[in-house]
């Protein structure tokens, strides 16, 4: 496995995970739960993503911006993330900030596949591309299980 194929499948979740949260209605266990789920698989996402992925692409000139931008993203999401954490979950204004981390992901992972991963596969080995994904997804799993 490519570590473009370990990250669509985060990102394959993420998005599932995003869609069922904005249906969820009031002070639900369904969207606490949902909430949290999402919450810890971005968490760990960027923690492997970020360490794994854009830091050595950073190295390359044509892959540094977009990384940087990518890791600027990420930041974005925890702000949402904290404001939904700071907000009564049967607000209206809940709903409002879900659907925009809901958009910031989408439009996130839109950026990477179609964009960065096109880059990034210009200036990494094959064996890079492997490497790359066995090391994300053990600090993927190593960064759920602290949550």
């Amino acid at each position: 496995m490519t570590i473009f194929e370990a990250l669509r499948i985060s990102h394959d979740t993420q998005r599932a995970m995003a869609d069922s949260l904005i249906l969820t209605q009031g002070d639900s266990v369904e969207r606490t739960r949902l909430f949290k789920s999402l919450k810890q698989e971005l968490a760990a996402h960027a923690a492997a993503e970020e360490r794994f992925f854009y830091v050595p692409l950073i190295a390359h000139d044509s892959t540094q911006e977009p990384s940087r931008h990518g890791i600027a993203e990420h930041h974005e999401m925890d702000e949402l993330v904290d404001a939904l954490e700071q907000t009564d979950t049967s607000s209206p204004a809940w709903l409002a900030t879900a659907k925009a981390l809901h958009h910031k992901i989408y439009h996130h992972l839109k950026d990477e596949e179609h964009g960065v991963f096109q880059l990034a596969g210009k200036v990494l080995s094959e064996a890079q591309k492997l490497s790359l994904a066995k090391a994300y997804e053990g600090e993927f799993l190593s960064q759920q299980l602290k949550a």
